[in-house]
């Protein structure tokens, strides 16, 4: 699917707003209500927008404890056996495969360090894992959406 400059438009506005309605979406990108519904429709079909979410404040909810853990694997682990091992971990609310010395990063949001300690022990126990590094976030300065 070809993205024009009013798709990225009314994608950097969802992003910004996701309960906007179609009229607000299209007054900031020159487009009636229903011209916008219909490219909002199109960019939900083609797999371009992939979902609508509340974004969560974790502290809110209790999960005050925040940390990216580095996890290094025996031999070589395919990025599908990584995404079988995290997401089955609630805890995990974000992975990646990296290059360097870990094979994943994880991003872990816990109630506290003591529960952090839990999740580290049962990434630890999967099997092949070699070892972990885990550096928590002690402040969080700005969050960047790319538009």
């Amino acid at each position: 699917m070809d993205v024009d400059d009013i798709d990225r438009g009314i994608v950097a506005f969802l992003r910004r707003d996701g309960r906007a309605t179609f009229a607000e979406i299209g007054a900031d990108v020159g487009l009636s209500a229903p011209a916008t519904k219909r490219r909002v429709d199109r960019l939900v079909a083609s797999g371009a927008i992939s979902g609508f979410a509340a974004i969560v404040d974790p502290a809110a909810l209790g999960w005050s404890t925040e940390a990216y853990v580095e996890v290094s694997y025996s031999g070589v682990v395919s990025p599908d056996r990584l995404t079988a091992d995290y997401t089955a971990i609630t805890e995990v609310v974000s992975a990646w495969t990296v290059s360097g010395v870990a094979d994943a990063v994880v991003h872990v949001q816990t109630r506290d360090v003591r529960h952090l300690e839990e999740v580290i022990q049962r990434i630890r126990v999967l099997p092949d894992v070699t070892g972990t590094q885990t550096e928590i976030v002690l402040s969080r300065l700005f969050q960047r959406s790319p538009d």
